[in-house]
This record gives C-alpha cells, structure tokens and sequence, in this order.
C-alpha cells in the first residue's frame, strides 16, 4: 500500500523589538544569565503586564504580506502548565480569538506552485531557557536562564497542506524570507530566534481522513528539519505495515543517532485549561493604522521576483537566488543601476560573490566589497580595459581580501581602498592591446610551439584555440583576446602562405 504524508508546521518567530512583550526589560541575545528581568517578565505578584505596540504592528505587518484576516478585536489567553523554565506556570498567548487568522503562503517545489494555508497568527510571550550543558555538575542539575521570559514572538500556524519533506522546507525558507524582507525577525535558527515543530501524519493514498500525528519539536535548521520529517514519515509507515498503532506524542529530533524519539504523550488544548488574561483588556486594532502599516510596507519576495525577471530580463532561477534575501537583492540592484549591466551583475553575485559567502557559512549582508566597487570592476571588463580572466583572478579577489581586512571601515573608505582602477595600476594588470607587443609575444609563442604550428598548417585549424590559450599564459590573461586571436591567425596563415617557412 503506498501512503501520503500530511505535515503542518508552527512557527515560532522572535520578533526584532528592542522590550519585551509587556515590559521594558531589553531583548538582546547573549547577556549575562538572568541580568534581563523584571517583576513582570518573571511574574513576581502585584506586577502587571503592558502591550508592546511595536510587536503589534509587526504581527500587522506579517498578517498582510500572508493576506491574512486581521482581527480588530483579539484576546490574550493564559496558557497554564508547569515547566521549570516559565516561572509563572502560565504563558501569556492568544487561542480563541488571535490577531490574525487564514492566511496563505506561496511556495514552488519542482516547478510546481502551490498555496499553503495558515490557519492563524498569534502574539504571544516566551519561555525561559533550561541549561543542561557547560556547567561542572551539569551531570546532577539543570540551571535556568530567565532573561528570554517576556521576549515577543509570532505564532505562526501552518494548515496541513503540505505533503513531503521538500515543501515543508520550502515552507520555511519562504516565511523566513518574508519576516526578513519586512526587518520583523532575523530568523536565525542557530540562536533560537526562529523555531519550527512539526506534526505529521500518514494515510493511505486517496485517502481523506488524517491519520494519527506525532508532533517534532524545535527543529533548529533546514536540514535538521527535512531529515527528521523523512526520518519519521518512514517510521510510521513501517509501524503500520506491521499493523501497530501510531500514538499520538511529543517527539524530539536526535542529529547523532539520526531518530525522532519519543519525549513525552502530546497535549491536548484542554490540558492548559486557557482562559483570558484577567490582567490584560481585549486588544483593539483602528482600521485607519492597518491601512497606514500596509502602505509602508516593503516590496515582497514575489513581487520583487517578477520584476527582476520583467525588467532585468534575467532568467527565473536567478531571480529567485538574488530575492532570496533582501540585502541581496538590494545589493544586485545598486550593482546594476552603476555599472549598466544587470546581466553581468546578476552572473557576478550568483558565481563569485555567492562562492565567497558559501565557503565561509556567511550570510549575504557580510559580504565585504561594496556594490558601488564591483559595478566599477563590470564596467572595466565591458569597456575592455582589463579580460574577464584578469578581473576573476586577479582583480576581484584582491579588492574582497582589502575590503574584508578592512573590517568594520565605513563604505566610502572602502570604495577608495578596493577601487579596481587603483589595483589595477599597482599590479600592472592593464589589458597589451598594442599590435607590435602583442605581435612579439605571437611570433616567440609560434617559434616555441612548431609541433601545433605544423598541425595547424596541415589542416587541423582546431589548434588555434592551444595557441591562444599560450599568448594569454604568456600574457598573464592580459592580451586583448580579440586582437591576439586576429594577430595568431594572421601570422599562421602567413605562414602557410611561406610553405611553413618564418
């Protein structure tokens, strides 16, 4: 029997605020444990909570660029259970009426489009951070860091649409590259701020009823999540040939072992018995600031996509790479606006600049060289003052290692020191257009080479190409190739015209 997966992922996003949900105690990762609190944060009694209007607007902010419903009206719950590292045995989140509900996210997977729903977005506070590690009797305790209680976060609810492994990570990296191009989460999963449970379920093909899910919780990196979905899709589906029973249950990821295992039975709702925060009044959002947040949004992913594609004219698969982070993209604009050639600026960043930060895990915004500096370099290569191999082996890597030592100088101190007219001038790296000089280089390559000098004189024309490849080696990549190709035939020809005699 062949089965379906069915697979809904939630979403935790941190949000980029610089308080907490309902206090003023910073949000700034990496302090001193337990240094960010406050009686609210850590629900000390007589202490009350206070709405942060910012994470408001950002929850607005995400609710329309997902084309979700935005609630005028949304209640904050608390959500009870006990766990060491929520200190007031309560969460404060939103369940029976959030700020935004049925969404929907476009995502394309072998070419193929496809809506995925979101059922809702909540605004909600988080939890603290049980230490289980680096302490010396971390054998014997777990320690607790209470400065992450309070920070905002995004629920975002995903509907069981997708269907493989592969769609939920594009799932992902799509509602990850919407809350950056929006500057409402840095979604580094690393560092927590962008967390993703999953529940999935088999059934039989053509089936309609959902079978029994088991929840995956905070899987912390694309890879981790594909390989525990596929990981426990194969389980289940082994269970049920063998006619077991799947229980529903909490279930981690193990990356050393390669397993989901079990953790602990999954909750229902009615096991955190919410009710609404007595301490907070229902939240009311005025129509006249969702219209003013949506006319100051940016331009969207796919938006930005097809305007890449209709008036840079570049091919699907590029635009898609460059719209994939918004610096990027920015960075491809400005390189295309100076240098006149969106072309040549698109196949720049998707080789050599994408190769830098590939093979030093580096996101995009750390990419040393300015843009204004390689639009200079494009512009160089197209006027034909230095070759393409020049520029690619010589010129660029020197202007990138100037600039990435030159740490945090600001951009127009950069400029001067990776100008590639400078580099160019100290390296002698201008392109021999002279004929004459370029004449004494082919004749001594001809004088050098008489086994291919016969070769091509028989007949075998094709030779030319090992022949050029000398006059540039000779040149150091600085020959005009244009010329030098003109130069070698008609020296050859010459030759043949003599009886292969100089």
């Amino acid at each position: 029997m062949k089965y379906e997966t069915v697979i809904g992922l939630e979403i935790h996003a941190q949000l980029l605020t610089k308080t907490k949900l309902f206090c003023r105690c910073s949000t700034e990762f990496g302090q001193t444990p337990n240094s960010l609190t406050c009686p609210v944060c850590l629900g000390l009694p007589g202490s009350l909570p206070v709405i942060n209007r910012e994470a408001v607007r950002m929850a607005i902010k995400l609710a329309l660029a997902l084309e979700a419903r935005i609630n005028l009206k949304s209640i904050f719950s608390r959500k009870n259970y006990f766990y060491p590292d929520l200190p007031k045995g309560y969460q404060i989140t939103q369940y029976h009426l959030p700020i935004a509900e049925n969404g929907r996210l476009l995502i394309e997977v072998n070419g193929i489009k496809k809506a995925v729903g979101i059922e809702r977005i909540n605004l909600e506070e988080d939890a603290g951070k049980s230490l289980h590690e680096g302490f010396p009797d971390s054998n014997e305790k777990t320690y607790l860091d209470f400065n992450r209680c309070g920070v905002p976060l995004l629920e975002i609810v995903g509907r069981p649409d997708l269907r493989s492994p592969e769609e939920a990570v594009e799932f992902v990296q799509n509602l990850r590259t919407l809350l950056q191009y929006l500057e409402i989460c840095d979604g580094n999963m690393e560092e927590g701020s962008l967390r993703c449970d999953a529940n999935l379920s088999v059934r039989p093909a053509g089936s309609t009823e959902f079978g029994t899910k088991t929840e995956i919780k905070n899987l912390n990196s694309f890879r981790f999540l594909a390989r525990a979905l596929e990981y426990e899709a194969s389980r289940q589906i082994e269970a049920l040939e063998k006619g077991e029973k799947i229980i529903q249950e909490t279930r981690g990821w193990d990356a050393s072992s390669g397993r989901t295992l079990p953790q602990r039975s999954k909750e229902e709702a009615h096991d955190y018995r919410y009710f609404p925060e007595p301490d907070l009044p229902p939240l009311l959002i005025p129509e006249n600031w969702i219209r003013e947040i949506a006319s100051s949004l940016p331009e969207l992913p796919a938006a930005k996509m097809e305007r890449f594609i209709r008036d840079y004219q570049l091919p699907a698969y590029d635009a898609r790479i460059l719209t994939g982070s918004r610096w990027l993209a920015d960075y491809f604009e400005s390189v295309a606006r100076v240098s006149g050639q969106p072309k040549q600026a698109s196949n720049w960043i998707m080789r050599e600049v994408l190769q830098y930060l590939n093979e030093r895990n580096l996101p995009p915004e750390r990419f040393p060289l300015p843009a204004d500096s390689l639009a200079e370099l494009i512009k160089l290569v197209e006027n034909q003052t230095i070759t393409i191999t020049i520029a690619k082996e010589k010129v660029y890597p020197e202007m990138v290692r100037r600039c990435a030592e030159a740490g945090d100088l600001p951009a127009d101190e950069k400029k001067k020191i990776s100008s590639p007219n400078l580099i160019i001038e100290e390296l002698g790296l201008k392109k021999i257009g002279d004929e004459q000089e370029l004449q004494k280089i082919i004749d001594e390559v001809l004088r050098s080479h008489p086994g291919p000098v016969q070769q091509y004189l028989k007949g075998k024309v094709q030779v030319i190409g090992f022949l050029l490849g000398q006059v540039m080696k000779a040149t150091r990549g600085q020959a005009d190739p244009g010329k030098a190709q003109a130069l070698l035939k008609k020296s050859l020809d010459k030759l043949s015209g003599n009886g292969g005699q100089p």
